[in-house]
C-alpha cells in the first residue's frame, strides 16, 4: 500500500465508522482491529524519531564541509538558514492567532489518544525559574539518555555540540563522516518504508474518529489547510522574493523566470532532495557562482525548511485546540524553536515533514494520534511547501553569493594592488 491509496483509505475508513456507529452502535472487533493498526503505525514512528532526528542533525552540521567552508559560505548559509525560518515560523504563529477559522466550530475533545511520552514544560506551576531549571535538568543528559528516553531537546542539544566536535577534529572524507552519512541515508530509507505504511496507520486513526465525531472535524482541517495554503503563499510570494532582491540582487522577474522548472518539479514530486539537480541548473542560470550553488542547494535540501517549518506551527495550535489543550506563551515559544530544531535536518522525501512534525508534538506534549488526522490532508499541503523550501534555497543561493564572496573580492583587489605596489617599486 503506498501515498496514492491514502485518500481512498480515509474515505473508506470515515463511511465505515460512521455507518457502523449508526447502525449497530459499538463494534468491538472492529475497535480492536482498528487499535491495533494505529498502535503499528504509531509504534513505528516513536522507534524512529529518536535517533533519525540526531543523526541527520549531526549529518547536516558535518555537510558544511571544514571550518575554512563554515567561516566563509557555511556561516552566511546558516545566518540566512537561520533567518528565514525564523521569519516563516512567526509568520504561521501571528496568523494562526489572527486567524483561525476552525475554532468556529467546537473542538472535537473526546478524540482517542494513547498519551504522549514525554512533554519539556514539566509543571509550570513552579514558577519561570522552577520551569527554565526543569527543562535545563532535562536538556543536560547524556546523548544514550536522551535516545532512550525520546527526550527531543537534548537529543538536538546533543546533536549540535556532537556535530559541532566531529566538524573540528574530522577530516571532509573521513571513515567517521562517511559512516555518519551511511548511518542517516539508511534512517531516510527507514522513515521512507513507514511513510509507505501510512495509509494503514490512517485507515485504524480515522476509523476510530469517524466513530465518536460528525463532519465538524472535516470542516476544521479544511479551514487549517485553508491558513497553511495562504500563509504560505505570502512566505513564498512575498518574503523570499524580498531577500532575493534587496539583498541579493535579483529581480523578481528574472528569479522567478529561473526558479519555475524547479518549483514546478518540487509541487509535483514533493520532494526537495528529488528536485536537487533541477535546483542546481536553475543556480547556474541565475548567475550563481558554482562554489556556491554547489554546496548551498544540497544543505539546503535537508537544512532549509521554511514551508514546514512554518506548518509545523501552524498545525501545533491547531491539534490543541482540536484535542482542547490550551497553549500558553511558554508552550508557543517552545513550538518556534521545536519547529526550528525539526526543520533542520528533515528528510527531503514526501511528507518527511511529518518526522519534524512528531518532535514539536512531543515538545509540548502534544498527542501523536494528531499525525494520522494531519496526514489526511498532509500530501496537497506537502507539494506546495516543498515548492516553498526549493525557492527559500534559490533565494538563499542569490543572498549567499553575494555577501560571502564579498570579503574574498575586496581581499583579492587588496592583494593586486599591494602586487602592483611591489612591482612598481
Amino acid at each position: 500500500m503506498d501515498n496514492r491509496l491514502l485518500f481512498p483509505a480515509v474515505v473508506a475508513a470515515a463511511l465505515l465508522g460512521w455507518l457502523v456507529a449508526m447502525v449497530f452502535g459499538d463494534v468491538t472487533w472492529l475497535n480492536e482491529t482498528a487499535e491495533l493498526l494505529k498502535s503499528i503505525f504509531l509504534s513505528a514512528l516513536r522507534a524512529i524519531v529518536a535517533p533519525l532526528i540526531f543523526f541527520s542533525l549531526v549529518s547536516g552540521i558535518l555537510r558544511l564541509g571544514d571550518t575554512a567552508e563554515l567561516g566563509r559560505i557555511g556561516g552566511t548559509t546558516l545566518l540566512y538558514y537561520l533567518s528565514t525560518t525564523s521569519i516563516a515560523i512567526t509568520l504561521g504563529l501571528i496568523s494562526v492567532f489572527l486567524v483561525h477559522p476552525w475554532t468556529y466550530t467546537e473542538a472535537v475533545t473526546n478524540l482517542p489518544t494513547s498519551g504522549t511520552e514525554l512533554s519539556l514544560l514539566g509543571d509550570e506551576s513552579a514558577g519561570v525559574a522552577g520551569l527554565l531549571a526543569g527543562v535545563v535538568k532535562s536538556t543536560l543528559i547524556n546523548p544514550i539518555s536522551a535516545l532512550a528516553q525520546t527526550n527531543i531537546l537534548a537529543i538536538v542539544v546533543n546533536a549540535l555540540v556532537i556535530g559541532l566536535a566531529l566538524l573540528l577534529i574530522t577530516e571532509k572524507e573521513s571513515s567517521v563522516r562517511r559512516g555518519i552519512a551511511t548511518i542517516t541515508d539508511a534512517l531516510f530509507k527507514i522513515t521512507g518504508w513507514i511513510i509507505w505504511t501510512v495509509p494503514i496507520g490512517v485507515l485504524g486513526i480515522v476509523y476510530q474518529l469517524s466513530v465518536v465525531t460528525d463532519m465538524s472535524l472535516i470542516v476544521q482541517l479544511l479551514s487549517f489547510s485553508l491558513l497553511v495554503v495562504v500563509v504560505t503563499l505570502i512566505h513564498a510570494i512575498v518574503v523570499l522574493p524580498s531577500f532575493a532582491y534587496f539583498l541579493g540582487n535579483m529581480h523578481p522577474a528574472t528569479f522567478f523566470k529561473h526558479a519555475a522548472r524547479p518549483l514546478v518539479v518540487a509541487f509535483t514530486t514533493a520532494s526537495s532532495a528529488a528536485t536537487v539537480p533541477v535546483t542546481l541548473q536553475a543556480a547556474e542560470n541565475l548567475g550563481i557562482r558554482k562554489s556556491t550553488f554547489s554546496f548551498v542547494v544540497p544543505f539546503g535540501a535537508t537544512a532549509n525548511m521554511d514551508g514546514s517549518a512554518l506548518f509545523e506551527g501552524i498545525a501545533a495550535v491547531f491539534v490543541a485546540y482540536l484535542f482542547g489543550i490550551e497553549l500558553g506563551a511558554i508552550e508557543i515559544v517552545v513550538i518556534f524553536f521545536a519547529a526550528m530544531a525539526a526543520s533542520i535536518g528533515a528528510p527531503g522525501i514526501p511528507s518527511g515533514s511529518m518526522v519534524g512534525m512528531q518532535m514539536v508534538l512531543i515538545a509540548v506534549g502534544l498527542p501523536l494520534e494528531a499525525i494520522g488526522i494531519l496526514l489526511i490532508v498532509e500530501r496537497p499541503l506537502d507539494m506546495i511547501r516543498t515548492a516553498c523550501n526549493v525557492e527559500g534555497d534559490l533565494a538563499g543561493c542569490t543572498v549567499i553569493d553575494r555577501f560571502s564572496h564579498a570579503a574574498l573580492d575586496d581581499t583579492a583587489v587588496d592583494v593586486s594592488e599591494a602586487t602592483a605596489e611591489t612591482v612598481s617599486a
